[in-house]
């Protein structure tokens, strides 16, 4: 049998990479079994493979009994368990397994997931014991909702008029529920740390909610804090621009050089204005936002509606009163949900509906729609006429400069 110069050194190169990029982190993690020796594990899983199939069992098998006498030498010394550091290693030979077979991406991104897995010991234990019953509920209903009821839906129109295909909305919506979710999870981990970490984190999981929730916990704070309410707002509105991009840009991938500019141009300017106002201090660093799991039968069933109404009555305006009779629909979507509009947007572009242009400036109108949307709930929270003035200043500025991009290019 013959190897290929070129190909040997491909495979040889990218075994070695996998086994030194999770070595590399059992090394930095103080265990026994460091980046050595999960370099040679991957290296012997490629080499093994490319002899034989019996050969690569061999492999798997020598390092199933070199994982055993590492727990055995563990329990005489300390009485532990390398289960982890066990567990990796196996992995790491199937990966280098892999790579000899010819697989590249599945090796790599398995790779980096499991290094990222390890790496994160201490924020997902952290975050395991800190689970409420609601959240492990949360993330049943999502399974359930995503892998059980979807082919339950049937895939076509069930009105004469076309305007609802129940598995193509089920579709959207939970994806826009799973993301949702994971920036919920993000927010449990590291909101903790700090006034903007829960700012930016809460504002992709709801930024409304989340600008009436830390304006209200400055409000409380009282003094200097009070000063920050502007910035932490901006921020959320900065975290919104980003989902509704990640949404237009995952669904309807035409629509995103509309929709980028004007959000680039509003989101710079607020980075611009929430740095110059913001303190420096961080706030709250034991403090939790206390939004709810966006994954609840409620709020999914709420959203799922919300979403419906939106795409129908949007295509419905699109149909009798035109283009502007969408955008009138997506202003006042925007104001309940950005995100729920966006999706509406991208949904109807997936079904020809709705060119991708008309997505992007739905999806601008929305955005800027909810940066608006913000001001009663700030205002309920603080009580300040002169913070309310500046943040109504401010608000108003971004969506006119956002305006004004997305004219000037739409006229191009």
């Amino acid at each position: 049998m013959i190897f290929p110069p070129p190909e040997i050194a491909l495979k040889v190169s990218l075994a070695l990479g996998v086994g030194l990029l999770v070595g590399l982190e059992r090394e930095w993690s103080h265990k026994e079994v460091g980046v050595r020796t999960f370099g040679l594990t991957a290296l012997l899983g490629m080499l093994s493979s490319l002899v034989s199939l019996g050969m690569a069992m061999i492999c798997v098998a020598g390092i199933v009994l070199l994982a055993g006498l590492l727990n055995v030498r563990s329990l005489m010394a300390d009485r532990s368990l390398e289960t982890t550091t066990s567990v990796a290693l196996f992995v790491t030979a199937i990966l280098g397994i892999m790579v000899g077979q010819g697989h590249f991406f599945t090796p790599v991104s398995s790779a980096i997931v499991m290094t990222m897995l390890l790496a994160w010991k201490e924020p997902l234990s952290q975050f395991a014991t800190q689970l409420r019953p609601q959240e492990i509920r949360s993330a049943v209903l999502l399974g359930l909702v995503g892998f059980v009821i979807y082919p339950l839906f049937p895939d076509r129109f069930v009105d004469p008029w076309q305007l609802f295909n129940p598995r193509e909305a089920w579709v959207t919506v939970i994806f826009v529920a799973g993301i949702s979710f994971v920036n919920y999870v993000l927010l449990r981990l590291f909101g903790a740390r700090g006034l903007y970490y829960m700012a930016g984190l809460g504002g992709l999981v709801n930024s409304t909610a989340t600008a009436g929730e830390l304006a209200e916990a400055l409000a409380r704070a009282g003094g200097e804090f009070l000063q920050m309410t502007i910035p932490v707002v901006l921020l959320t509105v900065i975290a919104m621009f980003a989902r509704n991009l990640m949404i237009l840009g995952v669904l309807a991938p035409g629509a995103l050089p509309t929709a980028l500019t004007p959000t680039l141009v509003m989101a710079l300017l607020t980075v611009l204005i929430a740095w110059r106002g913001g303190s420096g201090r961080q706030w709250g660093s034991g403090a939790q936002l206390s939004l709810s799991s966006p994954i609840q039968f409620r709020g999914v069933f709420s959203f799922a509606m919300l979403f419906l109404a939106i795409q129908i009555l949007g295509t419905l305006g699109e149909r009798y009163l035109g283009r502007f009779g969408f955008y009138a629909v997506s202003l006042i979507g925007g104001m309940v949900s950005s995100a729920g509009t966006t999706a509406a947007a991208a949904n109807m572009v997936l079904r020809g509906k709705l060119d991708p242009g008309g997505a992007g400036v739905a999806t601008v109108l929305a955005s800027m729609a909810s940066t608006m949307a913000n001001l009663p709930v700030v205002y309920r929270a603080v009580r300040q006429r002169d913070i309310m003035r500046n943040l109504s200043l401010v608000s108003a500025g971004l969506v006119a400069a956002g305006a004004v991009v997305l004219i000037l290019l739409r006229r191009h």
